[in-house]
């Protein structure tokens, strides 16, 4: 029986290991080049208004290909698939790093995001399919929530080091000796169970719509950060994301192969988790933007202080997955888990509402950090872990895909929309009290107090947004202790994914 096989499979936690890696790598790669931005601007000329596609550019390839992504790993292979991105991943990032003009660079950034787009969710997939057992499924998830967390905390600290001390190219070429150690890894020691390969024919017509859908819904909110949300193209991009993403879910709902099978969507667990973590992401992802430039422009932190002043958001997310979440996810409910994670970290949040121009490290950003830190950790691990929990095998990559693809699209959102938000109340804030500035230094006074102003405005949102996480996971994640639920059920066992008594589905 392949369960047995995989449970006994003694390169299972090697596998693990490398699996590890490729996800640091790809999360890394979400921040560590935001910090480097000024330096390769500079250096290759690439004008403000082209400057954000540096950042764009690998957004817009990740979040539009990942449902593709996720299911080539199913049809192709999950070991095939991320070798494939590994080495594409590595070959990207040397093109990166060799950038002599700005459209070398931004075709290194798209494909980047493209490889990842077939690597990521190759991963996850990986560890759904090679850990069944509930209690290793539980640590396996916990290590991989963990680097899913704080991997882009690490980024920034990554990104201020190797800008600072050596150059903003290292950002890049230092992902090349991550993916060649991930790449021989999976090669010699990651072996997939033959029974979870999804035979079935490429859904073309699914890639297309879900691709272009994904894309401009994702480019839609970057744009809306620049240039506004009533902002013509802005508009229609929303309106074509609308329409073809519309059109994508007609046309799963009547095809033989599906491309995203409406059943993993349509899971009561499986939705309620990629909904939460969407959430989660919206405010994080923000908040990750707000804290970088207070702490360098307002507090006048380096790159590399500004980085390790992060740390303690990576310890507490660490200590929550692996600690709390790891050790609690056989013995109670994955809601009892993220709906209190998310909370804990609200509270995080929101003590950084009370952020001033000259706010103690000590006494409140660090307190905060590790709230943040202990939240996301406890509740992204169950999260992980559900997110793949009881669909069939040949599902799993397409599944995986979807927790990718909230994460990526919560990222698009959270940035364009707390910005907005942050820029706004900046902007009150001036037109209210610049006039008494005289002074050059009462001046700068004011422009500091009003970027603090904005940033505290939006993070009150992220607050809420984050409350609204723990509610959806309190109300829609009702699944039993995973000890009952990580045993291969009649679902599994007979090949079919719809839900059975102990996974209810929104339509009944």
């Amino acid at each position: 029986m392949p369960e047995t096989a995989q449970q006994t499979d003694p390169k299972r936690w090697k596998a693990l290991v490398f699996i590890a890696i490729a996800q640091l790598m790809v999360v890394l790669d979400a921040t560590i080049v935001n910090i480097a931005l000024p330096s390769a601007q500079a250096d290759l000329g690439i004008t403000d208004g082209n400057r954000q596609w540096v950042i764009t550019a690998y957004a817009l390839a990740f979040g539009g290909l990942l449902l593709f992504g996720g299911r080539i790993a199913d049809l192709w292979g999950r070991r095939r698939t991320f070798i494939t991105g590994l080495a594409g991943f590595a070959i990207a990032s040397a093109i990166g790093g060799a950038a002599v003009n700005q459209g070398m660079l931004l075709g290194a950034r798209g494909l980047q995001g493209a490889f990842g787009a077939l690597l990521a969710p190759a991963a996850l997939s990986l560890l759904s399919v090679m850990f069944t057992d509930a209690r290793e499924r539980a640590k396996a998830f916990g290590i991989y929530g963990a680097i899913a967390g704080g991997g882009g905390a690490i980024g920034l600290i990554l990104g201020g080091v190797l800008t600072e001390y050596l150059d903003w190219r290292w950002t890049f070429y230092v992902n090349i000796p991550f993916a060649v150690a991930a790449a021989i890894g999976a090669y010699l020691v990651v072996r997939e169970p033959a029974a979870a390969r999804n035979r079935s024919s490429l859904d073309i017509p699914g890639v297309v719509l879900s691709t272009l859908g994904l894309v401009a819904l994702v480019y839609g909110f970057t744009r809306a950060e620049e240039h506004g949300w009533s902002e013509g193209v802005t508009v229609w991009m929303f309106v074509a994301a609308v329409v073809l993403l519309a059109a994508f879910v007609a046309v799963e709902s009547r095809t033989r192969s599906p491309l995203l099978p409406l059943r993993v969507l349509l899971d009561r667990n499986r939705g309620g988790v990629y909904l939460s973590l969407g959430l989660a992401i919206i405010a994080m992802f923000g908040l990750f933007l707000f804290l970088t430039y207070y702490l360098q422009i307002v507090q006048d932190f380096s790159p590399v202080k500004t980085g390790f002043a992060f740390l303690p958001m990576i310890v507490g997310m660490i200590a929550g997955s692996t600690q709390i979440g790891a050790r609690l996810m056989t013995r109670v409910r994955p809601r009892l888990l993220m709906g209190p994670g998310f909370l804990t970290a609200s509270l995080g949040m929101l003590l950084l509402t009370q952020l001033e121009t000259d706010s103690s490290y000590l006494t409140l950003i660090l307190p905060a950090q590790l709230l943040l830190g202990l939240g996301m950790g406890t509740a992204f691990m169950p999260a992980m872990s559900l997110a793949t929990h009881g669909v069939r095998p040949q599902d799993a990559g397409v599944a995986s895909a979807m927790v990718n693809t909230s994460q990526q699209v919560g990222g698009a959102i959270g940035t364009a929309l707390l910005n907005t938000i942050a820029a706004g109340a900046t902007t009150s804030y001036l037109a209210a009290n610049a006039a008494g500035a005289v002074t050059e230094a009462a001046q700068r006074t004011v422009m500091l107090e009003s970027m603090v102003h904005g940033y505290t405005s939006a993070i009150w949102w992220a607050v809420g947004i984050l409350l609204g996480a723990a509610a959806i996971a309190a109300v829609l994640v009702d699944a039993r202790v995973q000890t009952d639920a990580a045993k291969p059920g009649p679902d599994e066992a007979a090949g079919d994914d719809e839900p059975q008594q102990h996974v209810p589905v929104m339509a009944h």
